[in-house]
């Protein structure tokens, strides 16, 4: 079964704290800094999810939500914001542009995992017909 998750993130810090939540969980993680690295990174490794800043180098997060959601090889990967980015409108936003869910930093580690699982899909599993990329 397929358990990696796909966390497109430039803070360090950030990255650290959920790398660490969701290994411990048992999750697998692979890791993009920016924008156009984690759009490669999705088509490569297929992930079970995405967690996706919006404010990342290269190509924003709302950018990087629409295109994603412009891959068919995609279409049931939930993307899920996870931001600190709370402007007015700016949930509306990433969820009209592919998210399918919305997490504010800072995170809570006691919830967090819970809040990344409800919105992974049952059953997701990766597909039969390929092979990972090396970096997965």
């Amino acid at each position: 079964m397929n358990n990696r998750l796909l966390v497109i993130e430039d803070n360090e810090q950030n990255l650290y704290l959920m790398q660490f939540l969701l290994q411990k969980s048992g999750f697998e993680v692979v890791a993009a800094e920016d924008g156009i690295a984690g759009l490669d990174l999705a088509l490569q490794c297929r992930p079970l999810a995405i967690l996706l800043d919006i404010q990342l180098p290269k190509m924003n997060g709302f950018d990087v939500a629409a295109e994603l959601r412009r891959h068919r090889s995609l279409d049931r990967v939930p993307i899920i914001a996870v931001t600190s980015y709370a402007m007015v409108g700016d949930r509306e936003q990433i969820l009209a542009a592919g998210a399918t869910g919305y997490i504010e930093k800072p995170i809570n580690p006691e919830t967090f995992v819970a809040e990344i699982k409800s919105y992974l899909p049952e059953g997701l599993e990766a597909a039969d017909d390929w092979t990972p990329h090396p970096r997965c």
